[in-house]
C-alpha cells in the first residue's frame, strides 16, 4: 500500500467510529468515509504533522455537513427515529468509555445536541482531542470551543443513565426481560420495567411500529402482551451484543425481525429501543468495528 492508503487504513475504524457517532447510521457513516478518503489523498502528506488528527478533522467537517442534513431528513421521518444499531465484539464492552457513547441511550442524548455540540462533545470526551484540534475541526474558535465542550457537558450530563449500569446488571435485567417475555409472565415483566420506562419502536413507515413512545410500565407490559400472540411463525429471541451492550436480536422464521436493545438506570430498564426498519437492520449479521 501507499502511504495515504496505509495511515487511512490503519486509522479506518477510529473515523467510523467518529462519524457513527456524529450521525447515529452506518450507512451515513461509511459514505463520510468515502468522502474522507476522496480527500485524503489529494493532500500532501509531508506538510501533516498528525496524520490521525488531519483525518479525524476531514471526518467531522464531512459529518457535520451529512448531520445538518440529515436533520431535515428526521423532520418527515414517520414515527420515533433510532439510531442504526451495531453488532459488537465483546472486547467493546471492555473499553468503558467506548460503550458507553455508542450505546443506542447515549446516541439518543446526543440528538439533542446541535450538530457542533454533538461534534466537541464527542471528540473531546470520546477521543480525547485537545481544543486547538477540535476549534480547527469545527471552525470555531478555541475559546468558543471551550465553552461549546461546557455547555454540551452540563447537557448530557444531566440526561445520561442516572445510575450506572455494569454490562453484567445490563445483561441480567435483560435476561429477565427476555424470560418474561417468552413465558408472557406479565408480572415478571413488570418486575423488570421502571415505573417511567419508555419504549421506543422505530419501522420508519415502511413496516409496523408503534408510531408514538409508549411511557410507564404498565403501559408498555400490556402493549408488548398483546403484541406477542400476533406474531406468526418460530420466534426466537438471540441475545448478543448491540452498540457494546447487551441486547436481543429477534428473528421469525429465521429472518432478523427486530433489534431491542434497553437502558439500565439503578437495574431496571428505562428504555426499550425497538429497530424494525429493515433498513436499518443490515449491521446486525456481522460485527462492525469500533474504535478511538
Amino acid at each position: 500500500m501507499d502511504d495515504a492508503t496505509e495511515a487511512f487504513v490503519a486509522h479506518r475504524s477510529l473515523l467510523f467510529t467518529v462519524a457513527y457517532e456524529l450521525l447515529g447510521s452506518a450507512a451515513d457513516a461509511e459514505d463520510v468515509l468515502q468522502e474522507t478518503w476522496m480527500r485524503w489523498v489529494g493532500v500532501e502528506l509531508g506538510e501533516v504533522r498528525d496524520q490521525r488528527a488531519y483525518l479525524v478533522r476531514i471526518t467531522t467537517r464531512q459529518a457535520l455537513s451529512r448531520l445538518r442534513a440529515l436533520g431535515r431528513r428526521k423532520e418527515s421521518y414517520v414515527g420515533p427515529w433510532l439510531p442504526e444499531p451495531l453488532l459488537t465484539s465483546p472486547d467493546v464492552a471492555e473499553d468503558v468509555e467506548l460503550a458507553e457513547s455508542v450505546s443506542m441511550a447515549m446516541l439518543l442524548v446526543l440528538e439533542t445536541l446541535t450538530p457542533t455540540e454533538r461534534a466537541v462533545f464527542v471528540l473531546r470526551e470520546v477521543f480525547d482531542l485537545d481544543y486547538d484540534e477540535i476549534a480547527e475541526a469545527v471552525d470555531k474558535s478555541t475559546v468558543a470551543v471551550r465553552q461549546i465542550a461546557h455547555r454540551a457537558r452540563a447537557h448530557v450530563a444531566a440526561r445520561r443513565p442516572r445510575g450506572a449500569a455494569s454490562a453484567a446488571e445490563s445483561r441480567d435485567a435483560l435476561a429477565a426481560f427476555r424470560r418474561a417475555i417468552e413465558t408472557g409472565d406479565l408480572q415478571g415483566l413488570l418486575d423488570v420495567l421502571a415505573p417511567d420506562v419508555v419504549l421506543l419502536s422505530d419501522g420508519g413507515g415502511v413496516v409496523q411500529a408503534v408510531p408514538q413512545p409508549v411511557v410507564g410500565a404498565d403501559k408498555v407490559a400490556r402493549l408488548m402482551e398483546a403484541g406477542l400472540p400476533r406474531l406468526v411463525g418460530q420466534v426466537s429471541l438471540a441475545p448478543v451484543q448491540v452498540n457494546g451492550w447487551p441486547a436481543l436480536i429477534v428473528r421469525i422464521d429465521g429472518e432478523v425481525d427486530n433489534v431491542v436493545a434497553v437502558r439500565i438506570d439503578d437495574g431496571l430498564v428505562t428504555g426499550l429501543y425497538v429497530v424494525r426498519n429493515p433498513e436499518k437492520l443490515s449491521r446486525v449479521q456481522e460485527e462492525t468495528p469500533v474504535s478511538r
